[in-house]
């Protein structure tokens, strides 16, 4: 598994130097060549991922590592995705580089024996987890084209020309992305949240028992159901949406990282983070 961990970090390394390459260059080989490399890595990330599964018979979540293996292995398949669907080349300097932090933050994390427990075989925790985690790359990735949008709007508004001007898209596909992301997140966050609830009714006996991470797993949804109203009835566009996505995405990062080593709840607990 060391070396499957070393191969994946690897590639995501390449991935980001060659799309770091692309983005001072803009040299179009360096694109492909990065999207490839981000590919190759997925491919193996994936293969580990099911390894684990079909070891232990349990979802890959069962720990601090293996959640942040599973995160940013979300990163690169959603952006593999949004790449395909968008065209938005330059969204993988965000994308990639996500990818390899958080892979090499769970490689520095010292493997410990886990105890599997039986609630990681339901499939109503399996594919809660699932969306959960696909939900929260596409939030990143909105974060990414949010911020790129601010990049390019200064520029665009600069006396001269600066360094991103040429190098990121129009406003338009920036802004257009972004919120195509927030959809797909919001509608497998709302999916994400109704298999939790049908889990724990099922475990507990109650839908919601006020547990920190499902307090702030419910502000994160009504932020970002407050900005879908705000983007479809008050017409939400351009800077707004962008600066609200990267709000959004904060605090996203809060409920997925903060809440586990500042608040105590039962996901701590399962999850031994």
């Amino acid at each position: 598994m060391e070396n499957l961990i070393s191969a994946i970090i690897s590639f995501y390394l390449l991935s980001t130097a060659s799309y770091i390459a692309y983005l001072f260059f803009q040299k179009e080989n360096f694109n492909r060549i990065g999207y490839f490399i981000l590919l190759a890595g997925l491919l193996i990330h994936s293969a580990a991922i099911i390894a684990i599964f079909v070891q232990t018979g349990h979802m890959p979540a069962r720990n601090l590592y293996e959640t942040l293996s599973v995160a940013a292995w979300a990163v690169a398949a959603v952006f593999i995705f949004v790449r395909y669907r968008f065209n938005l080349k330059i969204l993988g300097i965000f994308a990639a580089p996500l990818a390899l932090i958080i892979m090499v933050i769970a490689a520095l994390i010292p493997q410990q024996p886990t105890t599997a427990k039986a609630i990681f075989t339901s499939f109503w925790l399996m594919f809660h987890i699932l969306a959960i985690f696909i939900a929260d790359a596409a939030f990143a990735l909105a974060c990414g084209a949010g911020m790129m949008y601010l990049l390019q709007e200064r520029s665009i508004k600069g006396k001269t020309r600066g360094f991103f001007y040429k190098r990121l898209p129009s406003l338009e596909l920036l802004d257009s992305t972004g919120y195509a992301c927030i959809i797909v997140g919001f509608a497998l966050l709302t999916t994400g949240l109704i298999t939790g609830f049908v889990y724990a009714k099922s475990v507990w006996g109650r839908f919601w028992g006020w547990d920190p991470k499902e307090v702030w797993s419910g502000i994160t949804w009504l932020v970002y159901a407050a900005l879908l109203h705000g983007r479809l009835a008050v017409g939400w566009r351009g800077r707004r949406m962008a600066i609200m996505s990267i709000i959004g995405f904060a605090i996203l990062l809060f409920t997925f990282i903060g809440v586990n080593f500042l608040l105590k709840g039962h996901h701590v607990e399962f999850t031994r983070f």
